[in-house]
């Protein structure tokens, strides 16, 4: 199978809008975890309470069918690609981007299917719910018994789609003639890096946001010490009076 002009450039162009797009909305609500758990599980209840078919459609038309040709379509053209990015002669920054970008899109492609398993299908079909994916349940998750194992496998997830997304960009205005002086296409490459830079940081942030400890829980310490304080004021007025 030969690939195919049109829809290669369509691969192109998911990868952006509404994949690329669709990772930067879902890395910034995930920054929430940021602020604590009161905030964090504001947004899983904002999606919760919006009508089950609407979400669906949104999830089906905007996510779905366009991330899984972007991915399925990626990997045949990964699949294809020659590698010689090892031969001393072939080591220039192109292709170093072409390798780096099959690569890290193969891994990312992987760590999204163990993500959507464990968050969005658990949620929609597990005996927890939607409960699944709040704050609590992403703390005990990353934590995974003190050994870390899942914080540092979407550490590394998440920094391969940033790289992924990031030069996609740069791919993208090549394929699309946007960039086609060497001029646009060094400024869309130092584009792309700060990018990369700002999107490793918004994900990596939001996991370790889920590492403090659940915040709806520190109330219970401060209401006992306050309970206790009000049963010894009550008995030394009664003490008094006697």
């Amino acid at each position: 199978m030969r690939e195919n002009y049109a829809l290669h450039k369509l691969h192109s162009l998911t990868g952006i809008v509404p994949v690329g797009f669709y990772m930067v909305q879902h890395l910034t609500l995930n920054s929430f975890s940021l602020a604590g758990a009161d905030k964090f599980n504001a947004v899983i209840a904002f999606f919760d309470s919006m009508p089950t078919h609407v979400l669906l459609a949104l999830e089906i038309v905007a996510i779905w069918i366009p991330l899984a040709f972007h991915a399925v379509y990626g990997v045949f053209i990964a699949a294809r690609a020659d590698e010689n990015y090892t031969e001393k002669a072939y080591r220039y920054r192109e292709n170093r981007y072409f390798l780096l970008q099959r690569v890290s899109g193969i891994f990312a492609f992987l760590f999204l299917i163990y993500h959507v398993f464990t968050t969005t299908y658990v949620a929609k079909t597990g005996m927890a719910g939607v409960e699944a994916i709040k704050y609590a349940a992403w703390h005990d998750k990353l934590m995974a018994n003190g050994t870390y194992w899942v914080l540092a496998l979407y550490m590394l997830g998440t920094v391969a789609c940033a790289y992924h997304l990031s030069y996609g960009i740069w791919n993208f205005c090549i394929r699309w003639g946007i960039t086609v002086s060497e001029r646009a296409q060094n400024a869309t490459a130092k584009f792309a890096a700060v990018c990369f830079i700002l999107l490793s940081l918004l994900s990596l942030s939001a996991l370790f946001g889920f590492l403090n400890p659940v915040l709806e829980h520190k109330s219970e310490p401060i209401q006992a010490t306050l309970t206790v304080g009000a049963h010894s004021t009550a008995s030394s007025l009664l003490t008094d009076l006697k």
